[in-house]
This record gives C-alpha cells, sequence and structure tokens, in this order.
C-alpha cells in the first residue's frame, strides 16, 4: 500500500530566486566559447560521430546503450537551422556540422545539474540553506564544467539518475504546494485604476489555474522516478549506480525497521512503507521499459544486429578492455579518484602567439612554444578534497545524530557507495569522470557539512563553513583556464599542475 505524503510549504521567493541565478550562471559559462576548438575534443570522436550516423541514416555501433547519440542527434538537427561562423563549421563528424550544434544541448543538461542537486538537498532536509549551499559548490566544479562543454556523455547519466532521486524524493512526501504562487499573484489585486484591469484578469486567470491544478500523487512520482532513472541507464550501464542506491535504501529501511525503528528518518523511515510489489513495479519494471523504449530508434536503423545480440557484443567489449597504462596513458583505478590522483587531459594545444589558430598542425617544438591551450578533465581539488573528508565524517557519525539526522547520513552514504563501490569488481580501464555520478553525493556531503557549520551550532563555526565554500570558489578560478580552455603562458600552466600524475 503506498504511503500517504506529507505538503510542506513551498520554498520562499528567494530560495527559487538563487537557484535561478545560479543556473543563469552555470548556463553562461559553459556557453561562452563553446565553438572555440573547431575539432573534436577527447571522445567527441564517438558520440557526435554516432550521432551524425543517425541523421544520415549509416550503421551505428557503440559500447554504450544509445540515448545520449540520440539526444546530441536531436541537437545537431535543431542547430543545422541555426547560422553558423565558416570557422566554426568542420566535416568531421562525417557531415558539414557546426562544433555548436552538438556542445549546446550537454551545455543545458550540465547547467541544470546544480538545480536538481540544491532540490534534492532541500527535498531531503527541508532546510533551503543546505539546497543553495549544494547547488553553489556543485557549480564550483571542474569535472561537471568540462563534461558540460563538448559533446559527450556523461553528463546526462548523471542529470537523469538526479532526477529519479529527486522523483523518489517527492514521491516520499516533500512536495510543494501552490498556495504561496496563488498568494504571490494576488498581490497584484491591490492596484486600482483601468490601466491594471488587463493585469488583474490575468492575475484572476493564473490564480484559478493555480487552484484548479492537482499535484502528484505518490504513485506517478514513483514512476516518473523510474522513467529518469531507465534513462540513466539507457546512457550507459554504471547509470544503474542510481537504482542500486534507492535499493540499498529500501533495503536498510527495512532492516532497521525490525532492528531499531526508533532509529530512522526521512527518507528510510517513508521507504520503509514501500512494499516488495511497489519497487518492483516501480524501480524494476518501469526503468526496463524506459531503457528498452530508449533503444527503439536505434533498431529501426540498425536492425541487425538485434537488441539481445548487441548487449552480448557491448558485453564482449567491456570485458575484452584490458586496464593499465598500456592500454591508455589516463587509466586509473576507482579508489584513487577520491583524491583526483589522475585527471584526463581531453585537449592540449600549443601555440606562438595569442592570435595563432587553434589547434594548428603540425604540433610545435617544446622551444618555440609560447601559448598553452589545455582542456583537463580534473575536478576542483579542494571541493574533492573536502568532498571527500565529508563523507568520512558521515561514516564517523552515523550512529552519532539524531534520527532526522541520521536518515540523511544513510541516504548520502547509501547513494555514494552504490554509485562508487561497484567500479572496486570492474577489470577494465577506467577513467576519473566514472566518479562522477558518485561524486554529486560527496559534495552533497560537503554541502551539509557546511550547512551545519554555518546555520547550526555556535557562531564560532560560522567563519569555518564561509571560509570552506570561499576557498573552493578561489580554487575554481585559479583553476578555471584549465576547465575553459583558456590560453595559458607554459610557466602558469605548470604553476596549476601541482603534481606530475596530473600531466
Amino acid at each position: 500500500m503506498i504511503l500517504e505524503t506529507i505538503r510542506p510549504a513551498m520554498p520562499r521567493p528567494w530560495f527559487r530566486l538563487a537557484l535561478g541565478v545560479i543556473f543563469l550562471g552555470c548556463l553562461l559559462l559553459r556557453l561562452w566559447r563553446l565553438e572555440q576548438f573547431n575539432t573534436l575534443v577527447f571522445d567527441e570522436i564517438y558520440y557526435p560521430v554516432f550521432a551524425n550516423r543517425y541523421l544520415t541514416g549509416e550503421f551505428v555501433y557503440n559500447s554504450h546503450p544509445p540515448l545520449s547519440q540520440i539526444l546530441i542527434a536531436v541537437g545537431m538537427w535543431l542547430a543545422s537551422w541555426l547560422p553558423a561562423e565558416p570557422d566554426t563549421i568542420n566535416g568531421l563528424t562525417g557531415a558539414m556540422r557546426s562544433t555548436f550544434s552538438y556542445r549546446w544541448l550537454n551545455a543545458i543538461a550540465g547547467a541544470a545539474i546544480p538545480v536538481v542537486g540544491g532540490l534534492i538537498a532541500y527535498h531531503l532536509s527541508q532546510r533551503r540553506s543546505f539546497g543553495i549551499t549544494t547547488a553553489l559548490l556543485l557549480s564550483l566544479d571542474g569535472l561537471l564544467l568540462v563534461e558540460s562543454r563538448y559533446g559527450l556523455n556523461n553528463i546526462y547519466l548523471v542529470l537523469f539518475g538526479l532526477l529519479g532521486h529527486l522523483a523518489l524524493l517527492q514521491g516520499l512526501g516533500d512536495r510543494p504546494r501552490p498556495t504561496v504562487i496563488t498568494r504571490r499573484v494576488r498581490w497584484f489585486r491591490d492596484y486600482r485604476g483601468a490601466k491594471f484591469a488587463q493585469l488583474r484578469r490575468l492575475s484572476d486567470w493564473v490564480s484559478d489555474g493555480l487552484r484548479s491544478r492537482r499535484p502528484l500523487q505518490p504513485e506517478q512520482y514513483f514512476m516518473l522516478a523510474g522513467f529518469w532513472l531507465g534513462c540513466a541507464a539507457a546512457v550507459k550501464w554504471n547509470g544503474l549506480g542510481f537504482l542500486l542506491a534507492i535499493y540499498g535504501l529500501w533495503a536498510i529501511a527495512h532492516l532497521l525497521t525490525w532492528i531499531a525503528p526508533q532509529t530512522l528518518g526521512f527518507p528510510c523511515n517513508r521507504l520503509a512503507t514501500l512494499t516488495p510489489l511497489n519497487i518492483a513495479l516501480y524501480f524494476g519494471l518501469v526503468p526496463l521499459l524506459t531503457y528498452s523504449l530508449a533503444w527503439i530508434p536505434h533498431l529501426l536503423l540498425n536492425p541487425h544486429p538485434n537488441l539481445w545480440q548487441v548487449h552480448r557484443q557491448i558485453l564482449a567489449f567491456h570485458h575484452a578492455l584490458g586496464s593499465g597504462a598500456g592500454i591508455h596513458p589516463y587509466c586509473s583505478p576507482w579508489f584513487s579518484w577520491l583524491l583526483m590522483w589522475r585527471p584526463v587531459a581531453y585537449f592540449y594545444a600549443t601555440a606562438r602567439n595569442f592570435s595563432e589558430t587553434v589547434p594548428a598542425y603540425p604540433t610545435l617544438p617544446p622551444e618555440a612554444v609560447q601559448v598553452v591551450y589545455d582542456v583537463h578533465g580534473m575536478g576542483n581539488p579542494i571541493l574533492w578534497w573536502g568532498a571527500t573528508a565529508a563523507v568520512g565524517t558521515l561514516l564517523l557519525r552515523v550512529w552519532q545524530a539524531d534520527p532526522q539526522e541520521r536518515g540523511i547520513n544513510f541516504y548520502l552514504l547509501c547513494s555514494y557507495g552504490a554509485n562508487l563501490l561497484p567500479w572496486a569488481n570492474v577489470s577494465r580501464c577506467t577513467f576519473l569522470y566514472h566518479y562522477m555520478a558518485a561524486l554529486i553525493f560527496a559534495v552533497l556531503a560537503l554541502a551539509y557539512a557546511c550547512d551545519r557549520l554555518c546555520w547550526q551550532g555556535p557562531l564560532t563555526r560560522w567563519p569555518w563553513g564561509i571560509g570552506l565554500i570561499t576557498l573552493c570558489a578561489v580554487a575554481f578560478w585559479f583553476w578555471s583556464p584549465l576547465y575553459l580552455g583558456l590560453p595559458l603562458s607554459p610557466q602558469s600552466y605548470q604553476l596549476r599542475m601541482w603534481f606530475s600524475h596530473w600531466i
């Protein structure tokens, strides 16, 4: 039997305004100079090329499910109707396309991730400050920024997985009412005079519409969560980590119900009311159907091999792929991701001056290099190291908190572990960007710690929380040339490479 939901008050306008400002800032940063490298950067040699083949009707084989390439193809088709500068067009995808065409949709998806993360934090704790802190810290990460600015697929996996968790939390009871919006619209009714007559009529129409709007029921939220989680798996199989986190939380909730029910806090206390049939339907059948439907466009264009055969080929590919520097110089084991031990160079080019075209061929000899352009797939070091420390702190105090805080701790730790620990059993070459899903929950843990320092407890702890956020912002600014591919002198480039294994 589905649980009955509670209905907390709508977040205040400043909460929405703050999330909107963060979204716009992230979007502008991702769209700025998006076309500067007129080439295929890193794994753009795969995904935009496959996307173009969908548009031209050619055969496509990829070692991942097709959803991300289909989305990139949609973005390329839409952008084909827009004008483009000649120096931003190339034929590297198999057709004459602008670099903007296979990057802009990723930029929008990446800009939404901090907002969705902030909403998860709010629905998890009912604390607006926690939501804003989470969104702000996620907007200060470098790897999320880099992955958003190019035609790659990991950003869709993270976004869809987070949307699934957000819908789950909303279905468990934390959904807003439209009454506050109605009251805000009614504010206009205080005006008098004929010049505001039309505005008042519009106010009446909007207010009546909001009063009659029925909020989604828990079952609908759970179905929506299953849909988004199925989409995450249809980008890459490791998107199943978001689904595994829900299974783990549900199992923990039932276990604690038998052992110590008084220790349960949200969301575990609400998850415990879901039956195995609920879990099988909403988080088993719905994701499976969504995943299967995502293959239809691919199979219509590529009927051979069939669905079963293509899955066998994908599985065989990943099993056969080895590991180590001999396979790829940027391979890194899963445990090294916690300290950002081995970032990945997505793009590297040199020039003799700032006006020279980049990329230019052939490569300059070292003595002629005056300008370095580097796009480094690395996170914000201060943010990553602080997030790892925050996860360790949650592990140490998971049983020391009150039930509500304990519920948040369980959610963050279980979601983090479900997206990280399965990689320990993977033998193929893995890269730092495989940590992105787990990173989100580590940053949530750091934001939770900063929120407690700033707004809970004695005022003497407040500078520590603000100082940590400020330090993350300064670090983001310092390493931003490597995220955005801005020109640097060789000396400035080396200044940002703190360790030899970062290069």
